[in-house]
């Protein structure tokens, strides 16, 4: 494990690279994530300059899509099942103790804060294309086992390791002292300003053995109100599973850092914003107008107000106020707004999500085209957030309810169990395979009954039931459907 002085030289490292994408993250949260002052400095006024709302609106419905098409809320979106080299009766035996096991699980997610920290967290990875959640263990007493924080990205500062996910992370924040005294109570205090603000390092760092080490050091402390050193390590710790679950959207070879469809999207959002600003300094001119005036000595310009009923003076025989024509009405600015909207909207997924129409209902067909179309563009997005956030979230809520003895090892013969995930997403695929499936039984079932006695019917019924989610209790001897 490297020392705290190493450790703080590797921070240092993480942070000057992670600098040079900082102002990208920043126009993407100005023009798609606005209000977001308490994410980077000097974003208070973010509002101010930002006059179309299709990216924001784009935004929070391609997330809302996210959570309820990935870990949709009070729904069970994974299950637990044996490995293929578990069959016969071991399998049949087996399954009602996983079923109750996934239970367990879903519950403990149901009663903790997990859908509401994970929608702020496809909120960071659509607009920046990186976010994290920090995955704790309750305390005892507690409804559930699980408590679930969105991290701030401005607090993130993560490195790739060998296995290609970030597993390398670096929280930096600056926490109060009262709340530092109660996270570290151990921690000396030579100036009791309870409002001061104390720089602290959190890292997370895989062990050669296994696991994660957890060092928490204070890098300064320049007011001296601990009585520690420089990079003083206040915290060591470790875990059997990360507890920071960083995840990405996409990336590029050799980046670190991940991208986000708002970032594919910011040229067409910058642009529409300022089209939306000039057609509404446009909108002015055309209510207040342009006017002139000959100077006579008698209409003084600065006491004219152009308010209906308003009576200006003017002197007797000059021209007085006159509007200036313009010289021609050649108006394309909506035709330039629509087709950057809809480029917004598609680069934002948002023509894939299917607005319903009370006028023009989507028959059955179009509703399967649009769920396949979106599993195809989808597709690579959901397989990286399946191995950087719903793998390692499942993982750790496994150990940590092995270790409070509410579970038990999920381990059958030493052979591992796996996980069959069951969000709607998944199921499109699923839906599909089974759609081939009965094609493949469709087709044989025409070459004759020689060609029908080499399908297992049993083991078909079987497998089309877990397919299309049916509960187990349902067939008929299941025992027998697993030969």
């Amino acid at each position: 494990m490297e020392t705290v002085p190493e450790l703080y030289e590797h921070f240092l490292r993480v942070k000057a690279r992670r600098d040079l994408v900082e102002s990208t993250w920043r126009e993407c949260y100005e023009y798609a994530l606005p209000q977001s002052e308490g994410l980077f400095s000097g974003l208070s006024s973010s509002t101010n300059k930002l006059f179309d709302g299709t990216a924001p609106d784009s935004v929070d419905q391609l997330a809302a899509s996210m959570l309820s098409e990935l870990m949709p809320p009070w729904s069970k979106w994974f299950d637990l099942t044996v490995g293929s080299d578990v069959v016969g009766d071991e399998a049949a035996q087996v399954m009602p103790a996983l079923e109750q096991i996934s239970d367990t699980i879903q519950a403990h997610f149901d009663h903790s804060g997990l859908s509401v920290e994970i929608h702020q967290c496809f909120l960071d990875l659509i607009t920046v294309g990186t976010a994290c959640l920090l995955f704790e263990e309750s305390a005892i007493g507690e409804k559930s086992a699980f408590h679930f924080t969105a991290v701030p990205i401005s607090e993130l500062y993560a490195d790739e390791g060998y296995s290609g996910r970030l597993d390398t992370v670096f929280r930096y924040s600056h926490m109060p002292l009262s709340i530092l005294t109660k996270r570290f109570p151990q921690v000396p205090v030579q100036n009791d300003k309870k409002e001061t603000k104390i720089a602290v390092v959190e890292a997370i760092l895989p062990a050669k053995k296994g696991g994660y080490d957890y060092i928490v050091f204070v890098p300064e402390d320049p007011d001296r109100v601990l009585g520690v050193e420089k990079c003083a390590v206040i915290q060591k710790g470790f875990f059997a599973t990360a507890p920071l679950l960083v995840f990405r959207w996409l990336k590029a070879a050799g980046e670190i850092y991940g991208r986000s469809p708002v970032m594919k999207a910011l040229p067409d959002i910058k642009t529409a914003n300022k089209v939306v600003e000039l057609i509404l300094k446009n909108a002015t001119i055309a209510v207040t107008g342009i006017w002139q005036a000959e100077d006579d000595g008698v209409l003084n310009p600065a006491n004219i107000r152009l308010t209906p009923g308003a009576i200006i003076p003017k002197a007797v025989g000059s021209k007085g106020l006159t509007p200036l024509e313009a010289a021609g009405n050649f108006d394309i600015s909506q035709l330039v707004l629509n087709d950057l909207r809809s480029r917004i909207r598609h680069a934002l997924l948002v023509d894939k999500l299917g607005q319903l129409s009370e006028n023009n209902p989507m028959t059955a067909t179009e509703v399967i085209e649009r769920s396949q179309d979106m599993v195809r563009v989808l597709g690579a997005t959901y397989g990286r957030l399946q191995t950087e956030l719903l793998n390692p979230l499942l993982e750790r809520a496994i150990s940590i309810l092995k270790r409070r003895g509410e579970i038990p090892e999920l381990y059958i013969d030493g052979r591992l169990i796996d996980v069959q995930y069951k969000s709607p997403l998944a199921r499109q695929q699923q839906a599909a395979d089974a759609q081939s499936a009965l094609d493949w039984i469709t087709n044989v079932s025409k070459l004759g009954a020689e060609a029908s006695s080499c399908v297992n019917v049993q083991a078909f019924v079987r497998w089309l039931a877990q397919q299309l989610n049916v509960p187990m209790e349902l067939l008929n001897n299941p025992i027998q459907c697993v030969e």
